[in-house]
């Protein structure tokens, strides 16, 4: 069994954006070796998704965007309000809402 550094678990988390618990278990399954460790990340991360993929998302914010002489109404929603009131979340949906509006309808360049 190889042994498992602070470093190692910190270059892990820093390449792949994982919790530092979920690095630490792929580096102790995979013995150490990172790459590894990555596709193990990434395997558990779909069937984590999987698990999601059923529950439902109540939460979330309306978008309204004007262009001109077109406006978009624009839903996102999500799975907690602490997301739906997360400044980042919020700035995303604005976002998602403006170049809606820009791309008058066409799907395609949106």
């Amino acid at each position: 069994m190889a042994n498992i550094t602070a470093s190692m678990v910190k270059e892990l988390r820093d390449s792949t954006g994982a919790g530092m618990m979920d690095c630490k278990a792929a580096l102790k399954e995979t013995d150490g070796d990172m790459e590894a460790a990555v596709d193990w990340l990434r395997t558990k991360g779909l069937s984590k998704a999987a698990k999601k993929s059923g529950r439902v998302a109540a939460e979330g914010l309306v978008a309204v965007a004007v262009e001109g002489t077109r406006g978009v109404v624009l839903e996102v929603n999500s799975e907690t309000d602490f997301v739906a009131r997360n400044e980042g979340f919020q700035e995303m949906v604005t976002g998602i809402a403006g170049v809606a509006a820009a791309t008058g309808g066409d799907f395609e360049a949106l």
